[in-house]
């Protein structure tokens, strides 16, 4: 019991009490569950291997229904925040890399190993977004995506083509399925990303 509540006292609090509890009066019991099974992730995978994050917070969200921005927030193009994404319990692509995204830096995975990628999805003729992680700078990424839910290195992906990458640290052209070279200007470049980020400023 002791080591149980020395994880739980050192993970982050990523969602209050208080914004569960305002979130079950709003939205009912089963978001406020979902909020609580989300702050339990965080909790429990903190110490962890780096690793078995990935797996983990992966399989959480890759659990929310798949659903277009048009019929989830009526908008052609909408980026949803982790809570946002859990309060409906369905996203498009960007929102389960978002939310994957956020969950991992909040348990300790260093931001520049993560990227948000967009690739174009041969299968499905269409753009896509998924995470990508890199052990070491020069490490083939690991994808995680909410298609193919198994985590595989993105040369096993030969179904996705990189198309550029990004993260608070900058926005990337993808290249041999690498990071590849600095676009000028950062993150900037993306309003959504900066219209996100606001979001997240004002808190979960």
């Amino acid at each position: 019991m002791t080591s149980q509540r020395i994880i739980a006292s050192s993970a982050p609090i990523i969602i209050s009490q208080a914004e569960i509890q305002k979130a079950q009066k709003k939205y009912g019991a089963l978001v406020a569950s979902r909020l609580i099974a989300w702050q339990h992730l965080v909790e429990t995978s903190y110490q962890k291997p780096e690793r078995l994050k990935l797996r983990l917070v992966n399989d959480f969200f890759n659990g929310a229904h798949f659903i277009s921005d048009q019929k989830n927030w009526h908008k052609e193009d909408y980026w949803a925040t982790p809570l946002e994404l859990l309060t409906k319990d369905a996203g498009d692509c960007e929102d389960f890399v978002i939310a994957k995204y956020i969950t991992l830096k909040a348990i300790g995975v260093d931001e520049k190993k993560l990227y948000l990628t967009y690739v174009k999805a041969i299968r499905l003729k269409q753009a896509h977004m998924v995470l990508t992680y890199f052990k070491t700078p020069r490490s083939i990424p690991l994808v995680l995506d909410n298609l193919n839910t198994r985590i595989l290195k993105a040369t096993k992906r030969k179904d996705l083509i990189p198309i550029y990458s990004f993260n608070g640290d900058g926005l990337w052209l993808a290249k041999q399925r690498g990071k590849g070279n600095a676009v000028k200007g950062g993150t900037q470049e993306l309003k959504q990303w900066q219209t996100l980020l606001k979001k997240l400023e004002k808190g979960f």
